[in-house]
């Protein structure tokens, strides 16, 4: 029996109006703190040339609260824990300056309305579930829509009011994972794209339902509301939170496919193989940067690896590089665009589409990097 990475499970929050105002309030001391946190070790080094780490200024958390009253509001591993997330904030700048990044991105203040979640960082210490209810330090019961049950141990609360005004809490959990017995013995290559969602090595596709074009009109139409109204106004934050809402609906329709994906192919395949695509650098010299984002490929690779790891199933990653150009029967380079569509392989006379040929070349990439030959899973043919 081995324990698992962390899981997370997500509730929607019921809350009445004086618990969402005591909500909101304790955001902004949270947000009061992370910029006096930031504040302070940027000018420990900017006056003193003396770097503050993070137990230095938790040290001055008792301080502020001594002149700033309201602090005591907020549960104190709650404040500790907004330091914690500026320690990390300095962490990966660091990281990134000395990776050599042009824009390593120094943490920025939060500015009013701009800090969204708090978390308690250990269970029963400011927040506890008990039964259908959630009982919070200062604030008391909180009623929540418990759809399914929280299975492990949980270990951190994370309360998050979304960009609509809805509140959530996320349950952060380990628990132990016993290996099922049941694992089918199928493999699988998924090669992602724009054409097609994606393209399974079985022969079948998952046609892309382009969730951002489809509300793009009714998006760019309530974009142009929000402009007319002058910045400050009531009327422009109605609008805004129409705008906000659209993104929400097309996030959430996005997620929702991603999870149905992902489900149907932990329950049939036991060993699952995709590329390790570099998204993040994909988006930022191409062409067809709206149309990746809006895929959404790498929330499928993830909800498919933690799917797969809790199920007791083999989730591989695989160099991309040549899996479209290279041909999946005799293994000849065959150079081809993205506008051509099929494979057509002059040594072998392979002809079939372009993302099935790099779906078998996929499958059999993650085979051979465990060891194993397409010929050793005996549902499986390459590329017949």
């Amino acid at each position: 029996m081995s324990v698992l990475p962390k899981s997370a499970y997500q509730y929607r929050l019921h809350l009445t109006k004086g618990q969402q105002r005591l909500l909101e309030e304790q955001l902004e001391e949270c947000r009061w703190v992370y910029n006096q946190t930031l504040a302070a070790r940027r000018d420990a080094w900017e006056q003193h040339q003396k770097t503050l780490g993070l137990y230095d200024t938790q040290a001055m958390l008792p301080d502020w609260k001594a002149v700033r009253k309201s602090l005591k509001r907020v549960h104190s591993q709650v404040l500790q824990n907004v330091q914690v997330r500026v320690d990390l904030a300095f962490k990966a700048f660091f990281r990134r300056l000395k990776a050599g990044e042009r824009d390593a991105g120094y943490p920025r203040f939060k500015g009013g309305g701009r800090y969204d979640s708090m978390t308690y960082p250990q269970y029963g210490n400011g927040a506890r579930l008990e039964g259908n209810k959630l009982i919070l330090s200062k604030i008391g019961q909180v009623a929540l829509n418990l759809h399914r049950p929280v299975e492990g141990r949980i270990k951190t609360v994370t309360l998050r009011r979304s960009s609509t005004g809805k509140w959530f809490v996320t349950f952060a959990v380990e628990k132990a994972c016993e290996q099922p017995s049941d694992v089918p013995e199928a493999a699988v290559g998924v090669d992602v794209g724009l054409e097609k969602f994606a393209t399974l090595s079985t022969g079948e596709k998952v046609a892309n339902p382009r969730f951002f074009r489809g509300d793009e009109g009714d998006l760019a139409r309530a974009q142009r509301r929000l402009s007319e109204q002058a910045k400050g106004t009531p009327e422009r934050a109605k609008r805004r939170k129409v705008v906000a809402r659209i993104h929400e609906r097309i996030a959430n329709r996005r997620k929702n496919f991603a999870h149905q994906i992902s489900r149907k192919l932990v329950k049939r395949f036991g060993v699952i193989v995709f590329e390790d695509l570099s998204i993040t650098r994909m988006l930022k010299k191409h062409c067809l940067a709206k149309s990746i984002a809006d895929a959404a490929w790498g929330q499928l690779a993830t909800y498919t690896r933690y799917k797969a790891e809790e199920a007791g199933r083999r989730y591989i990653e695989i160099d991309p590089r040549g899996t479209s150009q290279h041909c999946s029967r005799c293994g000849a380079v065959v150079k081809k665009s993205l506008s051509i569509r099929v494979h057509q392989c002059p040594h072998c006379g392979l002809e079939i589409d372009r993302d099935l040929n790099a779906a078998y070349n996929i499958l059999r990439l993650g085979l051979q990097s465990q060891g194993l030959r397409l010929q050793e899973a005996p549902s499986l043919s390459a590329g017949e």
